[in-house]
């Protein structure tokens, strides 16, 4: 018989921010144990199932009884297991015995080693009901839970405290034991909404009676989307200031949402909206509301559990809690302004960057050195981007940052302002940190680029320089995100800087001794692979990465028009013909010693196919040189196209190791200067085939 399976764990509240997580990972492993064991078939739906106090799994065509499995047990060779007047030997007798038949019962088939006598047997499918009990208590000891503990006298551990437990399979309730809760029909439904028990008759009713009988909707998708659709009902025309984590957090709290407005007083609004917003999204799950200029409203949206037609009480008392948090949010804000940021600074002596670095002073001062010598070289004022990297951390003396470390950087800009600094000036210090995540933005100007470059450079030159790099998946000072950083500056903002030497120049910040001598090459190899990530996303491919990235670039703004270089290279006729030569020629001179000396000499071309490709060759140097010049990459591999048929014919017609020595010299060093000419650009035998 095959039939729905429903499994529900009844808990006490599950951690809202993992509680997606641990419902697909249940649903996926109960499900493949089930597959493998022979009990679902590969195409069975799955749903899962979620609320702040249950986990549950439904899926279908579950079978009672696994199908029957064909089994063959092969044995000796049948050269090995009969003796030359046929009888049976003891290696062929011991088979048979070990396999509990007689000899007579064995069959002869082909295995790897030739004709081998083997037994043939078909092996039971399993029972259901023997097997569920096991495979859900797996399932559930496999989950990625943050913490597990204990409850009660008992010796059961889970997430959580489990008070119940329903396996139903159709309309069959399938005994076993989990965290030492017997199996039955019975859940429970909203804890205030829902009136005593819920006997569930078929597992494939389960949904439909939680939600009709229970005022519970189960389905953590469904949930979300009847959330999203709330609050865009009740926002009228303004706009939910609001992310995928806070609406999957508030899903994750509530049975049967309910979304009501609120509003707090309009004298709140003079705090920046930042820290409002921060503070309702962060402490009270709150949805700020937006109006169409992007300020922000006097007006949130809160999701309850409570659906009631007369929800005073609950809006008041969100109100009140609001109301305590925004007042300490207002005289942070009143008590940071009475100090300038510019006398914080001197402060920031007595904060530690790090024990082997020196204090937050310290980095300051390098970063106002570093931020202007860097504005310099982008043609931006020098004094605006030392201004701002001199004050760029001094919000981290703030009672504003101290309360809320998510706000640094926001509220120095805020601050920067009240102080009067130019707009310039405040706007870099928020920049600086950018780009805080993936996808995040950049710097508004060259200003912000100058001091987020300076604040990038010098923690990895300082982080990496005293032994600190990343290992495997730990990254505790984030020196991955600062190199993405900084290569994401540089190449979408086209900053045309030399990698190296601003790296070289964050290591003179440090004084000639304090950081590990090789710190700028290493530092270097660890960018470009950060390089070649970042590139990979962008969905170059692997070897078109290569063929720009082996050089070891230092302008990082040249990539990408390189790169799209190669694209179009590669898709002329010629192309890969021209890249198999240069892998070609690449192998010679690996394979051969160096020429001596540097001088080639156009005399000692004795072959037509060599003089052809010299002339060729020299030809094409001339006009790819005048495009890369000019900044013209694909321009100058495609002048490329012109050298297939010379470098076919020399490679077709000329012995390259001639047995005169100054013939093969000669030829050597044209292939040398063929070789740098056709990869000045990009190094194109990363194109061939492999």
């Amino acid at each position: 018989m095959t039939a729905a399976l429903l499994v529900e764990l009844l808990t006490e509240e599950l951690p809202p921010k993992a509680l997606r997580s641990l419902s697909g990972a249940f649903a996926e492993t109960l499900a493949r144990a089930l597959r493998n064991d022979g009990f679902a078939p590969a195409d069975a739906a799955v749903a899962a199932f979620a609320t702040p106090r249950r986990l549950a799994v439904l899926i279908e065509r579950v079978a009672s009884r696994a199908p029957d499995t064909p089994q063959t047990m092969l044995g000796p060779a049948v050269s090995a297991g009969l003796d030359q007047n046929g009888a049976p030997t003891p290696a062929l007798l011991g088979f048979a015995r070990k396999q509990g038949v007689a000899v007579g019962e064995l069959v002869r088939v082909q295995g790897a080693k030739g004709e081998q006598f083997a037994h043939r047997t078909v092996v039971a499918g399993g029972i259901l009901d023997d097997a569920l009990g096991r495979q859900v208590a797996d399932a559930l000891r496999k989950l990625p839970a943050p913490k597990i503990m204990r409850w009660g006298a008992g010796e059961a551990e889970f997430v959580r405290p489990a008070h119940g437990l329903v396996i139903l399979h159709g309309e069959r309730v399938v005994p076993g034991e989990v965290l030492g809760l017997e199996s039955g029909r019975t859940t429970r439904g909203h804890r205030f909404l829902a009136a005593g028990e819920i006997a569930i008759r078929r597992a494939e009713d389960y949904e439909r009676d939680l939600e009709d009988k229970g005022r519970v909707i189960a389905s953590f998708e469904r949930r979300r989307a009847r959330i999203e659709a709330l609050l865009r009902e009740h926002a009228g025309g303004a706009s939910v200031a609001a992310d995928g984590a806070l609406v999957d957090e508030v899903t994750a709290l509530v049975e049967w949402p309910a979304v009501y407005d609120g509003h707090f007083a309009k004298a709140f609004l003079e705090v920046p909206q930042e820290c409002l917003m921060l503070t309702m999204r962060q402490n009270q799950k709150y949805f700020p509301l937006i109006d169409g200029q992007g300020r922000l409203l006097n007006r949130f949206l809160l999701v309850s559990n409570m659906e009631t037609p007369q929800p005073h009480h609950i809006i008041r008392g969100n109100e009140r809690v609001l109301r305590a948090r925004l007042a300490d949010a207002k005289f942070f804000y009143d008590q940071d302004r009475r100090q300038r940021l510019e006398d914080r600074v001197p402060r920031l002596a007595s904060v530690v960057y790090h024990h082997k670095l020196g204090s937050q002073l310290a980095r300051v001062e390098r970063l106002e050195r570093l931020a202007g010598a860097i504005a310099l070289k982008l043609g931006a004022e020098a004094g605006l981007a030392g201004r701002a990297a001199r004050l760029a951390k001094a919000d981290l003396l703030t009672g504003m940052v101290g309360e809320f470390p998510e706000l640094q950087g926001v509220m120095g800009m805020h601050y920067a302002r009240h102080d009067g600094e130019p707009e310039a000036v405040a706007r870099a210090i928020e920049a600086h940190y950018r780009p805080r995540f993936a996808g995040d933005a950049l710097p508004d100007d060259a200003i912000g680029d100058a001091v987020a470059l300076a604040d990038k450079l010098d923690t990895l030159a300082g982080i990496w320089g005293i032994g600190l790099q990343p290992t495997g998946d730990k990254d505790p000072f984030a020196l991955r995100r600062a190199a993405l950083g900084l290569l994401r500056i540089l190449v979408e903002h086209v900053r045309p800087l030399d990698c190296v030497a601003l790296l070289a120049l964050a290591r003179g910040g440090y004084g000639a001794t304090r950081l590990a001598g090789d710190t700028v090459e290493r530092l270097h190899d660890f960018i470009l692979d950060r390089l070649r990530s970042y590139l990979r996303e962008r969905e170059f491919a692997p070897d078109e990465i290569e063929a720009v990235v082996g050089q070891r670039p230092n302008r990082m703004d040249l990539v990408l028009p390189r790169l799209e270089a190669v694209r179009a290279f590669r898709r002329l006729p010629e192309a890969e013909s021209l890249a198999a030569a240069n892998k070609r020629i690449r192998n010679i001179l690996t394979k051969s010693p160096p020429p001596s000396g540097d001088r080639f000499d156009d005399r000692l071309l004795r072959e037509s196919a060599e003089r052809s490709l010299h002339e060729a060759s020299e030809k094409v140097e001339a006009i790819a040189r005048g495009h890369r010049e000019r900044g013209e990459y694909a321009a100058a591999l495609i002048a490329l196209a012109a050298l297939k048929d010379p470098v076919d014919a020399f490679f077709d017609k000329v012995l390259v190791n001639a047995p005169q020595a100054e013939l093969r010299n000669n030829r050597l060093l044209l292939l040398m200067r063929l070789d740098g000419a056709m990869n000045e650009v990009a190094d194109i035998s990363k194109l061939a085939p492999a």
